[in-house]
């Protein structure tokens, strides 16, 4: 059993985390780090409340330490996690800028622990199903593609740390880990970007819109967010030499997870009315995959119990920070910047 603990149990824990870790045979819950209210053990009679991180990290029963804390905090936390010789799954955006990062791989590497950012997106019903039309190459050489993650909310988040200027506010450290790691999961990493970040909502002191121009050898990439989006258009538009495929962001995981259904191992398909549109030689509604958050955990405890390969690995995690340090570099100075 590999035991692990949260250094939180707000919505990410209570909606993200714990319900798939309880879930796996090969996991065991013991607790979180809870700073006021006391609310992980009504959920799970039996795990503990941790009064303090030096608790979790002091315990000889715990092997795996998630850390889903304000972004402006993972790499404290994630460093004091590896220092102490336990395994870490950090939440994005993994780090404040790549050479955190990469000193995050280079602690884990000297302490002989694994470490891997939570980019859960990858398992979303809508991305997996463009995945496996890219990778059945049915679209043909793929000329460009467009991701989107956009809302409609004027409004102020009510998580200060998320609305307060730091080194983890903004849209693009906060939508924006999503669809990058999603791009480079597909394509790779991009020979050069072009990004304009700014600030759109009245009041707001951190980025809250980006657009992110992607430069591959042959084709192009682009990334968008905002939320001043009320009709959205397709969130995956992906288009080659011999078609098209578009498709909604229609995940149902989370919010099933936050009316507190329990998750399952197979996971949730989405409605058939979200199907995809692929057009090749006709133009038609293709099935789409399942979503299942309890792979990446499952995958997780592969890595540890069995030394192989954590499913969204530290380089990951690195490549997006490169990407995310290249995108401010790039809308400040008004240039495209060579990655």
């Amino acid at each position: 059993m590999i035991r692990t603990a949260l250094l939180s149990y707000g919505m990410s824990g209570k909606v993200f985390h714990a319900p798939f870790i309880s879930l796996h045979p090969g996991l065991e819950l013991k607790g979180a780090w809870e700073r006021n209210k006391k609310l992980i053990a009504a959920d799970y009679p039996g795990v503990t409340s941790y009064s303090s991180l030096e608790e979790i990290l002091g315990s000889n029963d715990i092997d795996l330490v998630v850390v889903n804390t304000p972004t402006y905090t993972h790499f404290e936390y994630a460093k004091k996690v590896l220092e102490a010789g336990k395994h870490a799954v950090v939440e994005k955006a993994f780090t404040g800028n790549a050479a955190e990062a990469e000193e995050l791989k280079a602690i884990a590497q000297k302490k002989g622990v694994k470490v891997s950012v939570f980019q859960n997106r990858r398992w979303d019903s809508d991305f997996k199903t463009v995945k496996k039309v890219v990778d059945d190459g049915v679209l043909g050489e793929i000329v460009e593609a467009s991701f989107a993650y956009d809302r409609y909310n004027a409004g102020l988040s009510y998580k200060v740390h998320k609305e307060t200027p730091s080194a983890g506010a903004g849209i693009v450290k906060d939508l924006g880990p999503h669809l990058i790691d999603q791009a480079l999961y597909l394509f790779g990493m991009p020979e050069r970007l072009f990004a304009d970040v700014m600030i759109t909502r009245q009041s707001s002191q951190v980025d809250d819109y980006f657009e992110v121009l992607l430069y591959y050898k042959t084709f192009r990439v682009r990334l968008h967010s905002g939320y001043f989006v009320k009709e959205p258009v397709p969130s995956y538009a992906v288009h080659g030499k011999l078609g098209s495929f578009l498709k909604t962001r229609a995940d149902i995981q989370e919010a099933k997870l936050l009316a507190g259904e329990k998750p399952t191992k197979e996971g949730w398909a989405e409605p058939e009315s979200e199907r995809g549109i692929l057009h090749v030689a006709t133009k038609e509604r293709i099935e789409t995959l399942k979503g299942n958050y309890f792979a990446y955990y499952d995958g997780v405890y592969k890595a540890i119990s069995e030394n192989k390969e954590m499913p969204v690995t530290v380089d990951d995690g690195i490549n997006v920070m490169k990407v995310i340090d290249a995108v401010y570099l790039s809308s400040k100075e008004g240039r495209v910047v060579k990655l």
